[in-house]
C-alpha cells in the first residue's frame, strides 16, 4: 500500500500512486500500516540548479587542490617559481637572438646575390634561373625566421602570463610574498 497527499493536501492510502503524486513524495506501507520506505519528492528547478552549482563548485575546489599540490612540488617559495620564469624567458629570447642572427647572414647572402644579379641586369645579360630560385628561397628563409620569432615572442607572453597566475597562487597557498621582481634583470644571475 501507499500513502501520499492528493492535490488537495489530504492524505490518501492507495494500492497505487498516481503520477502527479508521485513527484511529491509517498511512502510505502507494510501489511500492518507501518512506513517501510520513504520516497522523497522530486527535487524542484531551484533545488536541481542549486545542487548542480553545489557540485560544480565542489568540482573546481578539488581541482585547484589538485593544482596546488602540483604547485607546491615544483616550488617551495614564489621566488622558486619567478626564477624559472626568468630562465625559461632568457632561453627563449636567446632563441630569438639566435634567429636574428641568422636573419642577418640571410640577409647578407640576399644582398649578394641580388647584387650579382643587378650586375648582370647592368651588363645586359639574363639573370640565370638559379640565382633568381636562389633570391626567391633567400627570401622565404627570411620570412619563415621572422614568423617563428613572432610565435616565440607571443610564448613568451603566454609564459609569462602562466607563471605570474602561478607565483601569485603560491603568494597565497605559502603565504609568503615574492621578493625578486617578475621581469628580469640582465644583470641579475640565476642560481
Amino acid at each position: 500500500m501507499y500513502r501520499y497527499k492528493d492535490d488537495n493536501g489530504r492524505m490518501v492510502i492507495s494500492s497505487t500512486v498516481p503520477q502527479e503524486a508521485s513527484t511529491r513524495g509517498y511512502e510505502i506501507l507494510n501489511s500492518q500500516g507501518r512506513v517501510v520506505e520513504r520516497i522523497d519528492a522530486a527535487p524542484t528547478e531551484e533545488e536541481l540548479r542549486q545542487r548542480a552549482e553545489k557540485e560544480r563548485k565542489q568540482q573546481e575546489a578539488e581541482e585547484q587542490r589538485v593544482r596546488d599540490k602540483a604547485l607546491l612540488r615544483r616550488y617551495r617559495h614564489p621566488d622558486d617559481a619567478v626564477r624559472a620564469l626568468h630562465r625559461k624567458v632568457d632561453e627563449l629570447e636567446g632563441l630569438i637572438q639566435l634567429k636574428r642572427g641568422n636573419i642577418s647572414v640571410t640577409e647578407s647572402q640576399l644582398d649578394a646575390e641580388q647584387s650579382r644579379a643587378a650586375n648582370l641586369e647592368r651588363s645586359g645579360r639574363e639573370i640565370p634561373d638559379a640565382t633568381l630560385d636562389k633570391i626567391e628561397r633567400l627570401q622565404a628563409q627570411i620570412q619563415d625566421i621572422e614568423a617563428e620569432i613572432d610565435t616565440q615572442a607571443r610564448e613568451i607572453e603566454q609564459i609569462q602570463a602562466e607563471y605570474r597566475a602561478d607565483i601569485e597562487r603560491l603568494e597565497i597557498i605559502t603565504e609568503q610574498e615574492r621578493t625578486l621582481p617578475l621581469e628580469a634583470d640582465s644583470t641579475e644571475t640565476n642560481p
